[in-house]
């Protein structure tokens, strides 16, 4: 069969990521390509490292991107600190925990886990006691914002657990860094990573990375070689490296790295505290609006993202039909649950570029489309008034 060039629709991107790519980002991609030890791509990678440090708030000199998604940024995470023999406490509060402990036991560590109930934050109290019976853990690993369920925990107490019982913490901050604060040194995080597709509205393929001073001399102290060559961060230094001559270690995809220095650019002229309070309000807008159409959050008002919205759907209306009619009639995407909110739940993103009333009011829209074609009459005009009065 004849295969001709692929022209996507322009869809409306409402899930879990990955969210609207901003057109200056768009543009940015398509800008000519540099060979990847150009001293003017050098130049340009210096610059993202330094726009890396303020979007995680850290001075960490080991800070730069992963060339894969934020899923190599966890593992890069937890080869690079974790070794053979460790025990390493994780807690699981949704899919991503679960990922983590899969991290853990593949660097042949032992994984000890702590359960919380989905749509819960990890509770401070539960891990200090973990930590006090087990007195020999190396590192404390969490989820700061749990994509599959919307819940946001408290990194800053928890990261000060670590420090107060001489562990290292690692950090999932991959749907948290521009939609909430994230403060890396502050909080005393030692290794954190993210992902470009999510608040950043940039494409998927890259994880933003920053480790410590004392996660670096964890890296150094090493009794076993990092398991990952790819991963191993000290390789990757003498790529990402400051200044002077740069070493081969791979060929960095070029052109998204010109599209993540754009969004941190565009970051930084917004804001950090700018762009928090965007995601806030656009949020606030959003709840109003799926309240009056009788939609409930899974995640109480004190421990949920902003940006990532996770609703129980309501009795009567199938998931998938939902799903596929707002794709369909309103190339609208919004995502499924996972795991054990797998058919009980969407998950609504409102990230970086996505979180704007346009979208909210296209979303409330649609969803009453969706539900009244069911048998659940819905007032789109009235969802959207609610929402429309809530930025007020």
């Amino acid at each position: 069969m004849a295969i001709s060039s692929f022209h996507p629709p322009r869809r409306t991107l409402m899930g879990p990521g990955p969210s609207d790519v901003h057109p200056r980002i768009l543009e940015a991609l398509g800008r000519p390509t540099l060979g990847h030890l150009d001293p003017l791509f050098v130049g340009m990678m210096d610059e993202t490292k330094a726009l890396l440090k303020y979007a995680f708030q850290t001075s960490n000199e080991l800070t730069l991107p992963i060339s894969a998604p934020g899923s190599a940024g966890m593992e890069a995470c937890f080869v690079n600190l974790v070794e053979p023999g460790d025990k390493v406490l994780v807690c699981v509060n949704g899919v991503f925990g679960n990922r983590m402990i899969e991290n853990v036991t593949r660097c042949g560590a032992t994984a000890v886990r702590l359960d919380f109930a989905w749509g819960t934050a990890v509770e401070p109290a539960a891990v200090e006691a973990a930590l006090k019976e087990h007195g020999d853990i190396k590192v404390l690993a969490f989820v700061h914002a749990e994509t599959s369920t919307g819940a946001l925990s408290d990194a800053k107490t928890l990261c000060g657990l670590a420090k107060q019982y001489n562990a290292l913490s690692i950090v999932d901050a991959v749907t948290s860094m521009g939609g909430v604060p994230l403060m890396v040194d502050e909080w005393q995080a030692d290794a954190v990573y993210s992902g470009s597709q999510k608040c950043l509205s940039c494409t998927p393929g890259l994880s933003p990375v920053t480790f410590s001073d004392a996660a670096v001399a964890a890296i150094k102290a090493r009794k076993h070689p990092v398991q990952s060559w790819f991963l191993d961060m000290n390789l990757i230094l003498g790529y990402w490296g400051e200044g002077g001559k740069r070493a081969y270690h791979h060929t960095a995809p070029v052109n998204a790295l010109y599209g993540l220095h754009e969004s941190l650019v565009m970051l930084q002229e917004e804001g950090l505290e700018n762009a928090w309070q965007r995601h806030a309000t656009m949020h606030k807008a959003l709840a109003a609006g799926l309240e009056t159409l009788g939609i409930r959050f899974v995640v109480d008002a004190d421990h949920r993202l902003p940006q990532l919205n996770s609703v129980y759907i309501p009795e009567g209306i199938d998931d998938a039909t939902t799903r596929q009619y707002l794709l369909a009639n309103y190339d609208l995407e919004i995502g499924a649950g996972l795991g054990d909110l797998a058919g009980k739940v969407w998950r609504i993103g409102l990230m970086g570029y996505s979180a704007r009333m346009e979208n909210i009011s296209l979303l409330l829209k649609a969803l009453a489309a969706a539900m009244t074609e069911q048998g659940l009459a819905c007032d789109a005009e009235k969802a959207i008034a609610a929402a429309q009065a809530a930025l007020v």
